[in-house]
Order: structure tokens, then C-alpha cells, then sequence
């Protein structure tokens, strides 16, 4: 049976894109047949991921991150596109944000949440789309987070970064619907990351997963299967639109309806 989301002949690029959520967008892109270019900051992560996925007979390469800047971003691009011929994709998948409070907040951590996560966005699509509109196709997809609907403490910068991700989405597809480009984005929950930071640890992630109502954290995986259906032609008439991948955490209005309703207090 035919893969409904074949990328074939398709040229991504996926910022970030070394590890986690990212190394598996890369190896779905891939194994659905697109050339994919890895753009991240640490370079021999990303090899490492390319080498593995090279051997495998899959079109993966690595390239540094150099900067989230604009003048770094349209030259990533460019790069990318005058190797490759053109340019079909791109993922804006890095992110994050040093953690403060509100009160603890300075200059330098508001700027670079925002820098990270939302300027990069606007950067990526000013520099991708001229390659896109002349292919008459093209998907600008970016990897937001349910943090854009909810609060925790000590991210309220990073939260205000990814809902303005979320009205950059809207605002950009409205912009380029008769081009042909679709703009798009997955917003994750709490998803597992093996063998790196808090949630690694199996007792963080076990109380994690009492409060959502599927009971556990999510998969890598479960992010990169939806931007594989974003990225795809059967995802034509969908813009401006983010999928939340959240294992319904963001449904209960607290943490004491899912205790209640399935007996866990």
C-alpha cells in the first residue's frame, strides 16, 4: 500500500532537529522519502543522527545552527536551497527558554524567548517562501506547545512566546493561502524525553502521568506523525491551524477532576 503521506522529491529542513521530537520529525520526513536537512547547535548530535539515518539509504545531512538571527536564517536557507535546487519544508523545531519568574525576569531571557521560539518563525518564512511560491508548494510548520493555553510558573515568557507562534501561524497562512504555502503547527504536551532532564526520571514522569487523562507522558513519535501529515499534499487544505498532542491533559479544568473521576485521590 502506498505511503498516503509520500514526501518524495520533497526538501525539508528541520531546525533543532539533533534530538527528541526533532530527530524523530527527521526520521519520519525521511522515511516518507523527502531529502532532509538537519540544522542544529551542536553539530555531532546532528551528524549523528544523519549518519545512522544515511546508512539506513535515507537523504539526511547536518548542518550548524549558526544563529536564530535573521541574517543566520535567510543564509541557512539559501544554503539549503541553492544545494539542494529547491525547497519544499521547513520545521522551525528549536525552542525553549531559560526558566524565571516573573518578578525574576531581565532583558536577556526575555529576549531570548522570544528570539528562539517566534522571531525565528518569521525569519524562516520571509527567507523559504520566494523558493516555495515559485515550486507552488510549499509547508511552514513549527513546533508550538500547549504552553500557549496554560500557565506554569516561571514560563510566562516562554508561554507568551509560543501563543504569539500561534497568531504568527494565523497571521502568515492568511498571507501566503494563494501561494500555495500552508502554514502550520503541533502543539505538544508533556512529552518523554529518554535519558535527558526532569521528565527522564521514571518516579517525575509516573506523577506526570496521573494528571493526564491517558495516563502517561507522550512519544516523540506522536508530534512527528502529525507534522508528517501536515508536511504532506493530503494536508492541502488545512492552514493556519495548530493540532494539539497532549493526551488530553489540557481538557480537565484541574488535576482534581482526573484524581476524581478515575478514583486516584
Amino acid at each position: 500500500m502506498a505511503n498516503p503521506f509520500d514526501l518524495t522529491g520533497r526538501v525539508a529542513l528541520v531546525t533543532g532537529g539533533g534530538r527528541g521530537i526533532g530527530a524523530a520529525i527527521v526520521t519520519r520526513f525521511a522515511e516518507a522519502g523527502a531529502s532532509v536537512v538537519i540544522a542544529n547547535r551542536t553539530l555531532d548530535v546532528a551528524e549523528a543522527l544523519a549518519a545512522e539515518l544515511s546508512a539506513r539509504g535515507l537523504s539526511v545531512r547536518a548542518v550548524t545552527l549558526a544563529g536564530l538571527d535573521r541574517a543566520a536564517l535567510h543564509a541557512l536557507v539559501g544554503d539549503v536551497a541553492g544545494k539542494s535546487g529547491r525547497f519544499d519544508i521547513v520545521v522551525h523545531n528549536a525552542g525553549g527558554c531559560p526558566w524565571a519568574s516573573v518578578e525574576e525576569l531581565d532583558e536577556d531571557k526575555l529576549e531570548e524567548a522570544l528570539a528562539v521560539n517566534l522571531k525565528a518563525c518569521f525569519w524562516l518564512a520571509q527567507a523559504a517562501a520566494p523558493a516555495m511560491r515559485a515550486n507552488g508548494f510549499g509547508r511552514i510548520l513549527v513546533t508550538s506547545s500547549v504552553s500557549a493555553r496554560v500557565a506554569m510558573a516561571g514560563g510566562a515568557h516562554y508561554s507568551a512566546a509560543k501563543a504569539g507562534v500561534n497568531a504568527f501561524i494565523r497571521g502568515a497562512a492568511f498571507e501566503f493561502a494563494r501561494d500555495g504555502i500552508t502554514v502550520n503547527g503541533v502543539e505538544p504536551g508533556f512529552i518523554a524525553k529518554p535519558g535527558r532532564g526532569t521528565m527522564s526520571k521514571p518516579e517525575v514522569a509516573d506523577r506526570l502521568g496521573q494528571f493526564i487523562p491517558m495516563g502517561r507522558l507522550g512519544e516523540a513519535d506522536d508530534i512527528a506523525y502529525a507534522m508528517l501529515y501536515l508536511a504532506s499534499s493530503q494536508a492541502k487544505y488545512t492552514t493556519g491551524q495548530t493540532i494539539v498532542v497532549d493526551g488530553g491533559s489540557t481538557l480537565p479544568e484541574t488535576g482534581y477532576a482526573v484524581e476524581r473521576h478515575w478514583g486516584l485521590a
